[in-house]
């Protein structure tokens, strides 16, 4: 309900994130040398992934060359193992650098790969503002959890 209630937790939410062990509740799926790979909490569609820098800075180009080439490196296997447990007809892929432009967590840059399906859009998402998942963050967890460790 943290979410709903407007209510947020202390300090950066990726930086928390990077400090708490693996696990379905922590949502980490990979940790790399200069990023890791998280689920989105709030996902728009299931295995809505993200490349999460451990440096805390706000924009993509505060960040090194190796740390933005490892983010990329990290997308692009995330959207293999996408390819397979998914099967999505398309990807959305980007950054929202700044609140302006939709950041969600603009204090803490990180890169959005989210899997789309034609028709993804329903009626109930577009005019009911509602997203609907087929299963459960946690289900999404442990199946690209094991997707990504079988790559």
């Amino acid at each position: 309900m943290r979410y709903i209630n407007g209510e947020r937790e202390e300090g950066c939410a990726f930086c928390n994130q990077a400090q708490l062990p693996d696990c379905a509740e922590n949502l980490i799926i990979h940790r790399g040398q200069r990023a890791f790979v998280i689920l989105n909490r709030f996902p728009y569609t299931n295995g809505h992934l993200m490349a999460v820098p451990y440096q805390h800075v706000s924009t993509l180009e505060a960040l090194d060359a190796e740390t933005r080439t490892e983010m990329m490196e990290l997308a692009c296997r995330a959207v293999e193992v996408l390819k397979g447990l998914y099967h999505p007809h398309g990807f959305n892929i980007g950054i929202n650098m700044g609140e302006a432009a939709g950041a969600g967590i603009a204090e803490h840059i990180h890169l959005h790969v989210v899997p789309r399906w034609t028709g993804d859009a329903s009626f109930i998402s577009v005019l009911g503002q509602t997203r609907i998942l087929p299963e459960t963050l946690e289900d999404t967890y442990h199946r690209v959890l094991q997707a990504w460790k079988d790559f």
